[in-house]
């Protein structure tokens, strides 16, 4: 899986894409752990959310109601803002851990889209030094 390069995307994402259709998919989830990421931008709700309104616009997700960003944790281990946004195919959510500025980003859809951009534009919002991606379909 990748980790975190600038590498061209494009053949993984279509041959993704080809696989989604082909094993009438219902959906696709992936997780990306974003390390050691700027510790301002993890701490402020309203970066968090502005993250979520730019990512949904970039994927062509349209949100279902208000983002939802808490902070919270009294285990410093897991300490920082968590968020849920739903979107009208499932659900974004995240966790933003303080102790280790890293990031825990979960998105979930039926319809499809492309695991790779989410990664790199979650890297470039948070400045995360590098990432781990994740993603299976879902059926």
């Amino acid at each position: 899986m990748p980790q975190g390069s600038n590498s061209n995307f494009s053949s993984s994402a279509d041959s993704l894409k080809q696989k989604y259709v082909e094993e009438n998919s219902w959906g696709l989830a992936s997780s990306i752990d974003l390390h050691f990421c700027n510790p301002e931008t993890i701490r402020d709700a309203e970066k968090i959310k502005q993250f979520v309104v730019e990512l949904c616009e970039l994927i062509d997700m349209k949100r279902f109601g208000e983002c939802v960003i808490v902070n919270f944790g009294e285990d410093e281990r897991v300490a920082g803002f968590s968020m849920t946004q739903l979107i009208e195919t499932s659900l974004i959510s995240g966790h933003f851990a303080n102790l280790t500025n890293t990031v825990y980003l979960d998105v979930f859809s039926c319809k499809f889209y492309d695991p790779n951009i989410v990664a790199e534009f979650a890297k470039e919002f948070f400045e995360s030094a590098d990432y781990n991606l994740t993603y299976n379909l879902r059926k």
